[in-house]
């Protein structure tokens, strides 16, 4: 029996085959109270099937909420009541943002005040861990369940999501770079079934002395396009020369496109920047905070490398904050003020104005 019970998937597991499961239009189960799916990715045939187990409810976070004037009641998200005549176009209008400005009327909604809201946040939680937007579905549960869907506990699925993720060392190899010819990339992979993260060790820093450091999320269209419309580019390839000049450096590069959010969602963003929103409000229209990174993820690169002290590359306090938090002492913060032209002259200002990056 031990054996058996030990071969069934752990708490982790089961939430990585949630995420899965939501990215290809599969409900999750939420013991004891719903079944759950993603909006983005549910078709008109699984609608269907939900809406014969009786009312539906549509779970957006408290930001997407605001933008649809609708009413919250729980915090940091609402739950809105179904219409029974509401289709998929419906649904998808009120989770993605792409026409709010040429269709802002989205109501009357009617947002439900009884009832737990756990299951509608672990929906979301779980929706926005997926990379997805965070708009989620919640059915009454069948009886009996259908086989093959997984099942979470809400509560310890929120507790798993929110933990610090644990990182095991895969492989590292020699690289030399443009900016340093004795350079080596360190792979590590998360027990969640995440996105491995990266660290790119320049020369043969002392593991007792301050390192020159730099926590890099990854950013697709910056680093490997070129694009303009951020600084991204030129602070990555800044602060690797500036650690080739030195001799000795680490930059962990986190994949946490999109401040956390992901590339699709990113690309969300792009598009309603060109309507007019800043960086901020796009984020906020797509029912996201300002910045949804786990900086976390950084500090635990260093420690399993053996250092707990750097001089911090950056603009932005909260990296610095963040660090100290977990227990790597910050002796020193480096400016890095570079990449500023006229694409993204307004982007920078609104993350002085609004995220407090010190430019």
């Amino acid at each position: 029996m031990d054996n058996a019970f030990s071969l069934g998937p752990t708490a982790t597991e089961r939430l990585n085959r949630a995420r899965a499961d939501l990215r290809i239009g599969l409900p999750v189960v939420l013991q004891g109270g719903c079944l759950a799916v993603a909006v983005e990715t549910l078709s008109p045939a699984r609608l269907d099937a939900l809406r014969a187990l009786g009312p539906l409810t549509l779970a957006l976070t408290a930001r997407r909420a605001e933008t649809l004037k609708a009413r919250v009641y729980d915090g940091d998200l609402a739950r809105i009541a179904v219409p029974a005549e509401a289709d998929l176009a419906w649904l998808r209008a009120l989770a993605d943002p792409a026409d709010d400005l040429r269709m802002p009327m989205k109501g009357p909604l009617l947002s439900v005040r009884d009832g737990d809201a756990g299951f509608a946040r672990a929906a979301l939680a779980l929706a926005k861990s997926a990379q997805l937007l965070p708009a989620a579905l919640l059915a009454p549960l069948p009886v009996p369940l259908p086989d093959g869907l997984t099942t979470l506990n809400a509560a310890e699925a929120l507790a798993a999501i929110a933990a610090e993720t644990a990182l095991a060392p895969v492989a590292a190899a020699r690289v030399p770079m443009r900016a340093a010819e004795q350079g080596r990339l360190h792979i590590f992979r998360p027990d969640d079934g995440g996105e491995e993260h990266y660290a790119i060790e320049i020369g043969s820093p002392a593991r007792d002395k301050p390192v020159l450091a730099r926590l890099h999320s990854a950013c697709f269209t910056g680093d490997v396009l070129g694009s303009l419309k951020c600084d991204c580019g030129p602070q990555l390839d800044a602060a690797l020369s500036q650690m080739g000049h030195e001799g000795a450096g680490l930059l962990p590069y986190l994949n946490q496109e999109g401040r956390g959010i992901g590339l699709a969602n990113k690309m969300r963003a792009y598009s309603l920047q060109d309507q007019g929103f800043d960086t901020v409000e796009a984020n906020h229209r797509l029912g996201f905070e300002d910045d949804e990174r786990d900086f976390r993820i950084g500090a635990a690169l260093l420690r399993k490398l053996g250092f707990s002290q750097v001089r911090l590359l950056t603009n932005n306090p909260a990296k610095v904050a963040m660090l100290e938090a977990n227990g790597i002492r910050v002796t020193e913060r480096v400016p890095l003020k570079v990449g500023l032209s006229r694409h993204n002259a307004a982007y920078l200002a609104t993350k002085a104005a609004k995220s407090g990056h010190i430019l």
